[in-house]
């Protein structure tokens, strides 16, 4: 699609939007919360909350109210029945792309996941309360600063609910109603015929997973659900409630136990103590962690739908991660209540999803949030590098790129759910989480040793052809989706970009560490390796003799720009260059293909060429036209308005994420070892401010931006050592409470451990 004509169908889709919401009677935002007139009917439109260990879906069904209750570790462990390495490895599916008969490596890896139900995550199942005597309902909020639902009926009654911030439980409060509500706990649709419809990709019955129909219980004032799952997996719902005075006050609990897991109480058990202590007492501590949540960082911008999408998103991110929690699935402790298996099966993609999660982890300063994430994998490194001896034949590590709970294989595209790269992408994490925490416990135990392995992986699967390593074989997610011609004989820029930066940052860590032999090593094999394929013309290619000349969803082949940072405007004409034709080459190719996590990258890529105009344009597309009403991301243009042939509606999380990121890379950068205070904002940005983003060499940077000019920077170095910042001041006098050195257009400061530094315009 030509720019021209693109730009014309943003704007009258713009038009649109704003003016579809204008006329709508069932919902409005007030500031940053969600504000409806009505409870949804869908589930992917509920109101959602949760604590990363289990979530709730607030909606109504058939006139009752639901809560669609979850829990982040329910999944169906069966072992992928076509995964056999005995029989299949690396160099089996090599040899059959060869010889031109890779249908058989589809109907192996490909069709068994797209047919088979498990291994799957799994819903928990429902509580509904008859609302049928309340009335009509006045008022539906999520107030995202303290994680709290309130439904208001135009009677009077009221509902308060919550998923508690650090327990695995939630409450419920009616207040003021007239009659009493009754309570049903509803079990999913495991063994019975299933009547539901479906609003995502998923098409498969839980009923396929062959589990015997669970048992629920009832007293005066409880429900109790058992259900049995594949082999010694089970879980359990309990929900109590107590009843005085025109009030209701309930809490409900899900639990999970598995041979080999460690015991943890049933959700019985949770919600007896919990009872005992009472809603307000819960409550209280509740607050508490979101009051401290949400004061780790803040940022404030002008552009309304920016900000509030900004908020829904890290309040999504403070529901969804934790550090004692599994990793932020698909659908994280959402799944789909709508009696098939979630979109994707909820499962753990690293070919994006789970690395796009994570992204405003960093500059948003959440770094204990992410550590479930690193903790996850780094528990399963010993299964990672069985699975790398088991398939590729090979020492080392590589990770598979889509997983179960417990880090095992289950195929699908295999392009990608078994690439060569995944464990690479996921030691961007690890790097990041050392270059902004500044720990040097874990560069030497974690972060060095992860790179590490993907390293001598990457050498012992790659071979040499004219002195320069290569792939036998490569690929660029998703790329021609899962056919033969999705696998290049050339090495691609996805995967290239990630064994250069994995080489470059492996000596990088070894220096820090003075491992000088290993310096040596990896220098040496870095400069084996080839530079990326680069187009004069469209800028970064798939592969060398394959320019990107259609649209596609995932920008696999911009790497080696963002997010890895090869690639930078700031090192030069060179790199400015190509970074631009590239970006240039994309909206030529145009959005067609696009899904919303495209629209969030594009805008950290131009955030990262300090392209601010663009940068804010395309996150608005994604936040007006991607999302639901509550803010979930769906993949497909909800607007109809030309941004993307995809129009369907799989919500997953990762592009919520990215866009958060997205929102941060404008505001601060430091990926260079420089940093740069609102590099990327849009010119009518007139005022603007964050507080306590952080930075490479763990800084904590909250500033100012007034009419346009930066009048304020506070600068706290966690860590101490030396804060190389762009001058923000530019021509402008300055007062600083701490001595400095010039290098040209950066202020160069040394600090101490835990200094505060503060800079003034004059």
């Amino acid at each position: 699609m030509k720019l021209k004509n693109y730009l014309l169908i943003l704007f009258v889709s713009m038009l649109f939007s704003c003016s579809s919401q204008k006329q709508d009677p069932i919902y409005k935002y007030e500031g940053n919360n969600l504000v409806f007139y009505e409870l949804a009917d869908v589930w992917d439109e509920a109101i959602p909350l949760g604590n990363a260990i289990v979530g709730n879906l607030i909606w109504q069904k058939e006139g009752k109210l639901r809560f669609s209750l979850d829990r982040a570790d329910l999944w169906d462990l069966r072992p992928m029945e076509n995964i056999d390495f005995d029989k299949w490895k690396f160099q089996n599916v090599y040899e059959h792309w060869k010889s031109d008969e890779y249908i058989k490596v589809q109907e192996v890896f490909d069709v068994p996941y797209d047919n088979l139900p498990a291994p799957s995550k799994i819903p928990a199942g429902a509580l509904e309360f008859d609302i049928k005597a309340l009335g009509k309902v006045k008022l539906v909020s999520l107030d995202v600063k303290t994680a709290t639902c309130v439904v208001v009926w135009e009677n009077g009654a009221k509902l308060t609910t919550f998923v508690h911030a650090e327990k695995p439980l939630g409450w419920y409060k009616f207040e003021d109603i007239p009659v009493g509500v009754e309570i049903e706990l509803v079990s999913p649709a495991y063994n019975r015929e299933n009547t539901e419809g479906y609003t995502s990709q998923a098409k498969t019955d839980l009923n396929q997973l062959g589990y015997p129909q669970g048992e629920i219980s009832r007293t005066e004032n409880s429900l109790t659900y058992n259900q049995n799952g594949w082999v010694d997996f089970s879980y359990q719902i309990n929900t109590r409630w107590e009843e005085s005075k025109r009030v209701l006050t309930g809490c409900w609990s899900v639990s999970s136990e598995n041979k080999g897991w460690e015991k943890t109480p049933k959700a019985s058990e949770v919600v007896a103590k919990n009872m005992e202590l009472g809603f307000n007492s819960s409550y209280k501590t509740h607050l508490i962690w979101w009051k401290n949540y949400w004061k780790q960082s803040s940022v404030e911008i002008p552009d309304s739908v920016l900000k509030r999408q900004y908020m829904l998103e890290m309040y999504k991110f403070g529901s969804a991660a934790r550090a004692d929690a599994p990793p932020i699935a698909l659908q994280s402790v959402w799944t789909a209540d709508h009696g098939k298996l979630p979109p994707w099966k909820g499962d753990f993609h690293h070919d994006l999803n789970t690395q796009l999660s994570y992204w405003p982890a960093y500059a948003g300063n959440y770094l204990h949030l992410e550590d479930g994430f690193l903790n996850w994998l780094w528990k399963y490194r010993p299964a990672f590098k069985k699975y790398t001896k088991d398939y590729f034949g090979v020492e080392g590590m590589n990770v598979p790129g889509v997983t179960t709970l417990e880090g095992k294989p289950m195929g699908g595209w295999i392009q990608y759910s078994m690439g060569q790269t995944v464990a690479a992408w996921l030691g961007h994490h690890f790097y990041l989480h050392w270059k902004f925490s500044m720990d040097r416990d874990f560069l030497a135990k974690r972060a060095y040793p992860w790179i590490k392995d993907v390293a001598v992986f990457i050498n012992e699967i790659s071979v040499k052809e004219n002195g320069k390593r290569k792939l036998k074989m490569s690929s660029s997610p998703e790329i021609y989706n899962n056919s033969a011609e999705a696998w290049f004989a050339e090495t691609t820029n996805f995967d290239l970009a990630l064994i250069r930066w994995t080489y470059e940052k492996a000596a990088e860590l070894a220096t820090e560490l003075n491992l000088t032999d290993e310096v040596n090593l990896w220098n040496e094999i870095l400069a084996e390796w080839p530079q990326l394929a680069v187009d004069q013309q469209s800028g970064l290619m798939f592969a060398p003799g394959f320019p990107y000349n259609e649209s596609h969803r995932h920008f696999s082949h911009l790497m080696a720009y963002h997010p890895l940072g090869l690639y930078d405007v700031s090192n030069g004409d060179a790199d400015k260059t190509i970074i631009d034709n590239t970006l240039r080459n994309l909206e030529k190719e145009g959005s067609a293909a696009w899904t919303g996590y495209s629209f969030s990258w594009l805008g950290n890529l131009y955030a990262r060429a300090y392209d601010g105009e663009n940068a804010a344009r395309v996150l608005k597309i994604f936040a007006e036209c991607f999302c639901l009403k509550n803010s979930f991301h769906v993949n497909g243009d909800q607007c109809i308005a030309g941004h993307s042939n995809m129009t369907y509606r799989p919500f997953t999380l990762e592009g919520n994420f990215a866009f958060a990121s997205g929102i941060q890379e404008m505001l601060i950068q430091s990926h260079t070892g420089v940093v740069k205070l609102f590099p990327a904002i849009p010119a009518d940005w007139k005022d603007v401010s964050f507080n306590q983003l952080r930075t490479f060499g763990a800084f904590i940077i909250s500033a100012k931006l007034e009419q346009g000019i930066v009048s304020e920077v506070e600068v706290l170095s966690e860590k101490g050592g030396k804060i190389i910042l762009e001058n923000p001041f530019k021509d402008s006098k300055f007062n600083i409470s701490k001595e400095f050195t010039f290098d040209g257009a950066n202020l160069v400061i040394e600090t101490q451990k835990g200094e505060n530094i503060l800079l003034v315009k004059e």
